[in-house]
């Protein structure tokens, strides 16, 4: 009886160490899953930051533009101002050379 005992021990001492591997092996792949998702969350605060610089950015350069569009749109309509004068003119001086030339 002593032998079936003996042989049940071992065999309860054999699964013991098998189950205590399987639970540190469970607890370091527990630990590096940890560590991955601390990076991918560190990834994800970057991308975040950026995603905000460059909105800022975005945002800045649309109001630029804007600015630079009503600005040429002022000077196209000085210049369509000046231009309408001159032709005025023009008809002005024809006008005034062909009345003595009659």
């Amino acid at each position: 009886m002593a032998t079936s005992d003996g042989t049940a021990e071992e065999a309860l001492r054999r699964r013991n160490k098998e189950l205590e591997r399987e639970v540190r092996m469970s607890v370091e792949r527990e630990d590096r899953m940890k560590e991955e998702l601390r990076k991918v969350w560190r990834r994800v605060a970057v991308a975040e930051e950026a995603e905000e610089r460059l909105s800022s950015q975005l945002g800045e350069a649309e109001a630029e533009a804007a600015n630079q569009a009503r600005e040429y749109r002022a000077r196209v309509m000085d210049l369509m101002r000046q231009l309408s004068h001159a032709h005025g003119l023009l008809h002005q001086q024809s006008s005034f050379s062909t009345d003595i030339s009659q």
